[in-house]
């Protein structure tokens, strides 16, 4: 076999090959055996025709088509091999000369992985910002806490935004009632916006007693979208009452003094700190290698993740019953937009796993068994599956190869994380190994654990675990 290589752009080559005749030999041999099963000849039996009969039969040429539709693959992967390219894309084949008993060549055309020179690590600079937990920042949190804690008490007062109403409601259309529209001691608060239209404003400043009616559209049942008259009465005007933040509101809470329970919400805020600190550092040093990095990018590899994104996307918004057009409506958003975010997305993500696999191959990082057993582990806790069982649907998905790539890039980017220089934006020198040791010293409040690594998780009341930097 000869092949040689022509690069038709950065990220495009031609690989012309040329094969002797007798290289066919194993697939030749196949295509009579197929075809000869399938073709009946008196006085044979199936599979036993000798190919000079089925060259009469059915000509010569189906054989020789079959052999080579065989051996392209093989050919092909040979080639590759020899010319030592690095395919991203399918090829696109074609049979260039197939000189029977001599020659067979063909060109193949498809993307390859750009060349591209990495940065020297220690020479990119990120700044996050510093972790600071303010005084107002644990009073706001105590605020949050204490409105678990609220109790419904009835005032005797006009209602405003954010009282809780006991309602008695009538709905009809056209004189008659709505089915399903009458309801008695519904509980409903003001601004909340999931009842109908207009009946915020037909019970703001309305005290018990009150009776008034207003006009909704219906969005659901045999009158959906017709005009409705709503007859509602308040029956009762609740307000939400917070407990006082004193040493009684603390023993509740499960501490014995106020300071205690502050001191408890600064630790976790400072936890929280440390977290976002953690995957701002990961980001930012990301963002500052994939900016040292020149590269073009295939477009069919590119193509292909803008299409995945696009039917992700379209997937999702059908779970939660959107069209794209609600979507971008919804969300103020454009077609360009929304085509110009899916590109950049795309454009980034692709980036970032050549420039990652580029340092996992130059840095010779490999996975060890104890580290893939430990991402195995926390995937299958996060998917509520036993670990063989996640394995096994990973390698019948044929998504392990993915998982090991992802563990590898991971590594690759820890690689930059050491070498970066990382400062917070009070000019402190962040050290990651001290960073983990603060993330591993802080203990979590409630059920928050930390994992060996330092990383803070939640097992649910069903025993799968969500890990809080996934969010």
């Amino acid at each position: 076999m000869q092949s040689a290589v022509e690069t038709l752009s950065p990220t495009r080559v031609r690989l012309t090959v040329e094969v002797p005749f007798e290289e066919l030999e194993p697939e030749l041999v196949k295509a009579y055996k197929t075809i000869g099963a399938s073709v009946k000849v008196q006085g044979f039996r199936p599979g036993k025709v000798p190919p000079r009969i089925l060259d009469q039969r059915v000509g010569r040429s189906v054989v020789l088509q079959e052999a080579v539709q065989e051996a392209l693959p093989r050919l092909y992967s040979e080639a590759v091999t020899e010319s030592g390219v690095a395919p991203v894309s399918r090829p696109e084949v074609d049979v260039t000369k197939l000189d029977d008993g001599v020659e067979l060549a063909f060109t193949a055309e498809f993307d390859v992985r750009p060349e591209f020179d990495l940065p020297d690590f220690a020479s990119l600079s990120v700044t996050v910002d510093e972790v600071i937990v303010e005084e107002e920042d644990i009073t706001a949190e105590l605020d949050d806490l204490r409105l678990h804690y609220a109790t419904l008490a009835p005032v005797e007062r006009p209602a405003v935004d954010g009282d809780y109403l006991t309602l008695d409601l009538v709905a009809t259309v056209g004189g008659e009632e709505v089915p399903g529209g009458n309801a008695q001691g519904l509980s409903y608060k003001i601004g909340a916006g999931d009842l109908l239209d207009g009946i915020d404003e037909a019970v703001l400043d309305k005290s018990a007693g009150d009776a008034t009616t207003f006009t909704t559209t219906l969005i659901a049942g045999q009158y959906a979208g017709q005009l409705s008259d709503v007859a509602v009465t308040v029956k009762a005007v609740n307000e939400r009452q917070l407990p006082d933040a004193d040493e009684a509101f603390a023993e509740t809470t499960g501490f014995a003094t106020l300071e205690e329970l502050r001191e408890d919400i600064r630790t976790r805020l400072m936890l929280a700190g440390k977290q976002e600190q953690g995957n701002a550092v990961r980001d930012h040093v990301l963002e500052a290698l994939l900016a040292a990095v020149d590269l073009p990018l295939p477009e069919s590899v590119l193509e292909a993740e803008l299409e995945w994104r696009k039917q992700n996307t379209t997937q999702q918004l059908q779970g939660a019953g959107l069209t794209l057009e609600q979507f971008l409506e919804n969300s103020g958003k454009s077609q360009e937009d929304f085509d110009e975010q899916l590109l950049d997305g795309a454009t980034t993500s692709i980036k970032a796993q050549f420039v990652l696999d580029a340092i996992t191959e130059r840095e010779q990082l490999a996975i060890t068994d104890d580290e893939f057993r430990e991402v195995l582990m926390r995937r299958s806790q996060s998917a509520g599956v036993p670990p063989e069982q996640y394995m096994q649907e990973a390698i019948e998905s044929g998504s392990i190869q993915t998982l090991v790539a992802e563990i590898r890039r991971g590594k690759a980017l820890a690689t930059v994380m050491q070498a970066a220089s990382i400062t917070d934006s009070a000019g402190n020198a962040i050290d990651l190994e001290q960073l983990r040791g603060d993330l591993a010293s802080v203990q979590p409040a409630d059920d928050t654990e930390l994992d060996d690594e330092g990383r803070p998780f939640h097992t649910h009341d069903d025993g799968t675990v969500h890990y809080l930097d996934e969010d």
